[in-house]
């Protein structure tokens, strides 16, 4: 078997330099082929990785668009949010698989070699509360835990907070403690200065990224 050619789609610039730094020490197995943002992947893979971080949950219309693009054959969604509801709802729109980003990167090949394969991967949806070393998002610079940085993303983006919840599949009141702390660690008090921080900070999607000639990535 050859490596196995990967996109890793997320509209986070971060997010995907994350996750392809997770998988480098493995390119023996697996060749990132693209990071996507804000589109689906441009060239032929084997498996488009779905980061679900400030993105649509997998079971709604993203996945739809991955599932029934011609340059994936396989598509993989990559979340912390293990629901089983949510897990169940994206295999039945079609995702081949739900992988937690709680596996640390041997298991996280693993799992990928297993898809490919035609496999289901043992312990994709690993339970442990620790995130792998790599695995990058906005804001983790300044002490926000993924939660408290996807809740903030989805505020710059404009998203209401029964808006969050529902697509983070949380309570109102866990988003509203959610966005407690995440300001006290900012430093705001308010929404308005909350999205001004977010912009400030990186908080945008980012724009679509491309390789160039020489197989660099461009920003």
């Amino acid at each position: 078997m050859g490596r196995i050619r990967v996109a890793v789609v997320n509209d986070y610039q971060v997010v995907v330099e994350g996750v392809a730094a997770m998988l480098r020490s493995y390119s023996d197995l697996v060749e990132v082929v693209e990071l996507d943002a804000n589109r689906t992947p441009s060239a032929s893979v084997d498996i488009a990785l779905y980061d679900t971080f400030g993105a649509l949950p997998g079971n709604q219309a993203d996945i739809h668009g991955l599932v029934r693009d011609g340059h994936v054959r396989l598509v993989a969604i990559y979340s912390w949010n293990l629901d089983q509801e949510l897990v169940e709802a994206s295999h039945d729109n079609g995702a081949n698989a739900y992988l937690s980003k709680e596996l640390p990167a041997a298991q996280l090949v693993e799992a990928l070699i297993a898809v490919h394969t035609g496999r289901q991967p043992e312990d994709a949806h690993s339970h442990r509360f620790a995130t792998p070393i790599g695995n990058d998002w906005p804001g983790r610079e300044e002490g926000l835990t993924l939660r408290e940085s996807e809740v903030l993303a989805l505020i710059t983006q404009g998203l209401s907070n029964d808006q969050i919840a529902e697509r983070m599949y949380l309570s109102i009141n866990s988003v509203k403690t959610h966005i407690r702390t995440c300001y006290r660690r900012i430093g705001v008090t308010n929404r308005a200065n909350a999205v001004l921080w977010g912009i400030d900070h990186g908080f945008r999607p980012s724009t679509v990224r491309k390789r160039n000639s020489e197989g660099e990535w461009d920003d």
